[in-house]
């Protein structure tokens, strides 16, 4: 029997020649990730169990980026605590105010991830990375502090779903319509501990942007990873920024798959995700007409430049309605500056939106947009759980930046072509 590409990477890392879904194995890891939530926890663990060195500085990646600029004494005390071990251990990677991003777009961005890669980190959207075809996958905090000091994990060998992607996108769609899309027709357990493992001839019509916004929310479907094959696309997107060498597996033609979903992006429309569940999904022509009291725009998910552009040119001589706040967030250093010079920044500020410097603040109920009892949020963030973004009776409606945009414009759900 053939081996998906995810096995092949486990194998690889493993130093095994074949490894089957439900094999437990050992594989060595090319980086550990923590952020300022969850690193506080690892590095207690880490010195817990008597550790006084890692496994090697150039691997582990710290990025303060869920409360900073810290928004009270206790975030500060976790970046404080952070920022002590990096010093300690010389972390290469240190991530802190003025540097960071949001994690799952700073370190693509950075070349710190891809092709090939074995990746932890202790954030369940470190699943991003397979859109650069590398393995990663997301783990608690103690996996994380076992990582730095070894340099390994352990993993159970996932079975995979193959995601069968055929003809080219349409107007306003995006990848975060066919993410969407596709957890509402599996469902937000139907890959659990699985792989999606995307292919097909309209993989070529996704930008690198789609592919990592569509990695992003495998988690949401319950996958252990999603990946993607490396082609011209990624060569081009790491060409002169990947800082390793880049390794290409690609499965093979006889691996085994546990189901096939075929998604024709053709017939894909925007659509948006009610509350409360990633996989109650309705196209926009069902959910036109939703009030709306704020619009996010940003986040791990759809924080990147395509996403501001998409949102620019929807604000483009309009203005946010009267009763909503739009809260634009561009999810790296990098980006800020870019919508600084594309003039997007000041787009979205003679539109009545505020331009804030990265942070995954709202996403998770942090800050920088908490909403409050019966309040209605449109955001182009990965989760719509109750309570996720505040009081446990506002309800949150995931969709792209486009949708996000052109909703804010008219204070209601809003296909942006009408506009």
């Amino acid at each position: 029997m053939g081996m998906t590409m995810t096995q092949k990477i486990l194998a690889a890392h493993a130093g095994l020649d074949h490894v089957v879904p439900g094999q437990l194995i050992e594989a060595k890891l090319d980086l550990v990730l923590g952020n300022d939530i969850t690193s506080p926890v690892a590095i207690d663990a880490f010195e817990s169990c008597g550790a006084t060195s890692v496994f090697d500085k150039s691997r582990i990646a710290l990025v303060l980026d869920h409360f900073v600029p810290n928004k009270d004494i206790k975030a500060a005390e976790q970046c404080r605590k952070t920022r002590a071990f990096a010093g300690k251990y010389d972390i290469d990677n240190f991530f802190d105010v003025g540097k960071m991003g949001i994690e799952h777009a700073l370190l693509p961005e950075q070349g710190l991830v891809g092709p090939g890669d074995c990746i932890i980190g202790a954030d369940s959207h470190t699943c991003t990375y397979g859109a650069l075809g590398a393995f990663s996958t997301g783990v608690g905090s103690t996996d994380m502090a076992a990582g730095m000091i070894s340099g390994k994990a352990w993993f159970k060998v996932p079975s995979a779903i193959k995601v069968v992607l055929k003809g080219k996108k349409t107007g306003f769609v995006s990848g975060k319509d066919v993410i969407l899309h596709l957890i509402g027709e599996i469902g937000v357990d139907g890959a659990l501990y699985q792989s999606l493992e995307f292919t097909g001839e309209g993989v070529a019509d996704l930008s690198m942007d789609d592919r990592l916004c569509i990695a992003n929310m495998a988690i949401e479907a319950g996958a252990k990873n999603g990946i993607f094959p490396v082609d011209e696309t990624t060569l081009a997107y790491e060409k002169g920024r990947f800082q390793r060498e880049s390794k290409v597996y690609e499965a093979d033609p006889d691996a085994e798959y546990t189901r096939e979903v075929v998604i024709d992006l053709s017939t894909l429309r925007p659509t948006v995700s009610f509350p409360h569940l990633p996989e109650n999904t309705k196209t926009i022509d069902e959910a036109a007409g939703v009030k709306i009291d704020q619009a996010v725009i940003g986040s791990c998910t759809n924080g990147r430049i395509e996403d501001m552009r998409a949102a620019a040119a929807i604000l483009k001589g309009r203005k946010v309605h009267d009763g909503v706040r739009c809260i634009v967030i561009p999810a790296t250093q990098q980006v800020y500056l870019q919508c600084i010079r594309e003039g997007l920044a000041e787009t979205f500020i003679e539109a009545g939106a505020i331009v804030s410097t990265p942070t995954c603040g709202p996403c998770l109920g942090g800050y920088m947009g908490i909403l409050g009892k019966g309040e209605r949020a449109v955001s182009t963030t990965n989760r719509n759980f109750v309570g996720r973004m505040g009081h446990i009776e506002s309800e949150v409606y995931l969709a792209s930046p486009a949708v996000a945009a052109a909703s804010a414009v008219t204070g209601v759900l809003t296909d942006p072509a009408t506009l």
